[in-house]
């Protein structure tokens, strides 16, 4: 088996692919690439059990076919080093040995058999949609970065997706904050909820950034989806289990509402949360007329700081305090330069809201536990 393909395309690919690769398995053939050549079509293949990504390309020329798996550390970090030339591989089949040929350069590798190699489950009587790929990177942005962390609570570690003939939502949260992001553009005639894992959402939004023109097919059962794009294909597992009632936490009465300029806002928050105290990283927000007061401090160590800022307010004067961390994490995941906070208690869940979002499909919600203060 033998074929030519460009370093550099080659290479692009394998590191879409290689975020895949876990860096500790069970099986010691997971930390191979599995190639299949057929005609002049050669198919990548990465697996972590979990998730499994796929992408096809055009070798320059080939001879046979076969399969075999590829040490994929060794061959990333050898193409690394090749500027953009044609590598030859040429594969022994009995042995799979692999030499690769690249300008003057003979390089010999092990493969190993490619009947171990972990076959990717098959899907039958899908739920079948498609996305313009810049939404789902924007959903998996605005929201993947709220999802927990708590093997106890499985269902709270991914992003939950709502498919109804009205909208699409995608929801993460922690328990300290959350996300809801809904499209109006984005609908199903099925209605359907299924939570996807954390991992093969940060794999998507990484490739998917830079094919922001493509059109993704999403196809789903109860236990996997599969989404398809250009010469890509990623199969993941889904989490099982029933995600908590979003919407019960998030409070429909918010009479007290702050607007105010995103950046000077996260800027200052940046400032004042480096002398809040490190283990409650809690900064007050003290709002009186159309001044915003933040402070912060640790009384272990002296620190204190206090900025004021200018905003538009409608309610009563207000003091609360919020997770500094949180509230930055989420100034830095709304685009539009001017947010809205709204609040009903001290003790009660604010409200992040973008103001004047130029995309009218868009809903975008973003909520956040409130740290208790200490007078």
């Amino acid at each position: 088996m033998k074929f030519i393909i460009s370093s550099q395309r080659l290479l692009r690919s394998l590191q879409a692919l290689s975020g895949v690769l876990s860096a500790s398995n069970t099986m010691p053939i997971l930390y191979d690439f599995l190639f299949q050549l057929d005609g002049r079509t050669l198919t990548i293949t990465a697996t972590d059990l979990e998730t499994t990504m796929i992408v096809k390309l055009e070798a320059d020329m080939a001879e046979g076919n076969g399969d075999v798996a590829i040490p994929a550390k060794m061959l990333l970090e050898i193409l690394k080093t090749f500027p953009d030339i044609p590598i030859t591989f040429q594969i022994s089949l009995q042995t799979f040995a692999i030499e690769l040929l690249a300008g003057e350069g003979k390089y010999k590798l092990a493969g190993h058999q490619s009947d171990e190699f972990p076959q990717p489950p098959m899907l039958e009587n899908t739920v079948a949609l498609e996305f313009p790929a810049d939404l789902l990177v924007n959903a998996f942005e605005k929201t993947v970065f709220a999802a927990g962390n708590d093997e106890l609570r499985p269902a709270m570690s991914g992003v939950l997706c709502e498919l109804t003939p009205n909208h699409c939502t995608f929801v993460a949260t922690d328990a300290h904050k959350l996300v809801r992001y809904r499209r109006h553009d984005a609908l199903s005639a099925t209605p359907a909820s299924i939570i996807l894992p954390k991992k093969p959402i940060n794999q998507l939004k990484s490739i998917l950034s830079s094919h922001s023109e493509a059109t993704v097919s999403f196809e789903f059962t109860d236990k996997n989806a599969v989404f398809a794009f250009e010469n890509f294909r990623l199969i993941c597992r889904l989490i099982d289990g029933k995600y908590p009632n979003y919407e019960a936490v998030i409070p429909a009465q918010n009479p007290n509402k702050l607007t105010i300029d995103r950046l000077g806002l996260l800027s200052a928050m940046r400032r004042v949360a480096i002398f809040a105290n490190k283990s409650t990283l809690q900064v007050r927000f003290k709002i009186t007329g159309q001044e915003l007061v933040l402070s912060a401090e640790d009384l272990d160590f002296s620190n204190e700081a206090k900025e004021r800022l200018s905003c538009n307010y409608e309610g009563e004067d207000m003091e609360i305090g919020f997770n500094s961390r949180f509230f930055q994490e989420m100034l830095s995941n709304i685009e539009q330069d001017t947010i809205r906070l709204e609040m009903s208690a001290p003790n009660r869940p604010g409200i992040l809201l973008p103001v004047d979002n130029e995309n009218e499909s868009e809903d975008i919600l973003m909520l956040v536990m409130p740290v208790m203060i200490n007078y």
